[in-house]
């Protein structure tokens, strides 16, 4: 889920606050502007309705669930660009509300033993690395950018890829046994792999990164 990317470094964290413009003006923009927000507020509200669906094991309407969040962030992120609706609210909801739809996915998905435990605590730990470092560039460079980098791209890409086909399996209607341990490792080598790129970024070379916003 790709979202509102903005041409920003790609090492470096994008940090809002609640007294930036987009916050404090929202509500007085025309609604085509409003929409792209409207979208992924819809898509943070479907994530306790997928997180019902799967505790159930309505992995059917489970996936209609997943895919209509994921054409909606793809919408949004259309709309935003297409009549220059960016807001500073919108890039920060709209990271949120793909962690949130992937993550919970994640969680409920290997509470059912649907993938293994250490695959969610590996995707968890690095986004709980990436947050710690946008918290402590925040904190010594004040407000920075970022950009994700296209091996974080592919793993987001990856780790849907892999959501669609274990619900699809989960259905019997069709058999992805090969291709789903395939995408399965593909997950943890784009893991490990976009988790080494913000090393790099972040601490082997921190130049770049830390350059604040002008």
């Amino acid at each position: 889920m790709y979202g509102r990317e903005r041409g920003l470094n790609c090492c470096v964290p994008q940090v809002a606050t609640l007294t930036e413009p987009g916050f404090r003006f929202m509500s007085r923009m025309p609604l085509l502007y409003q929409l792209p927000n409207m979208l992924t507020l819809l898509r943070i509200g479907a994530v306790p309705v997928l997180i019902l669906f799967l505790h159930s094991g309505r992995y059917g309407a489970a996936l209609a669930v997943f895919l209509i969040a994921g054409i909606t962030d793809g919408l949004d992120g259309w709309i935003a660009k297409r009549f220059d609706a960016v807001t500073r609210l919108g890039s920060i909801l709209d990271p949120l509300a793909d962690k949130m739809l992937i993550v919970s996915t994640y969680v409920m998905l290997a509470l059912a033993g649907d993938i293994p435990f250490w695959l969610l605590l590996l995707i968890g730990f690095r986004d709980l690395g990436i947050i710690g470092g946008v918290l402590v560039l925040q904190w010594v460079h004040g407000d920075v950018h970022m950009r994700p980098s296209p091996v974080s791209k592919l793993n987001t890409f990856l780790q849907i890829s892999l959501v669609v086909l274990i619900m699809v399996e989960r259905l019997d209607f069709l058999s992805f046994a090969l291709l789903t341990e395939a995408v399965l490792w593909l997950v943890v080598a784009t893991t490990l792999a976009s988790a080494f790129h913000y090393v790099y970024c972040w601490v082997i070379r921190p130049t770049d990164a830390s350059e604040p916003s002008r």
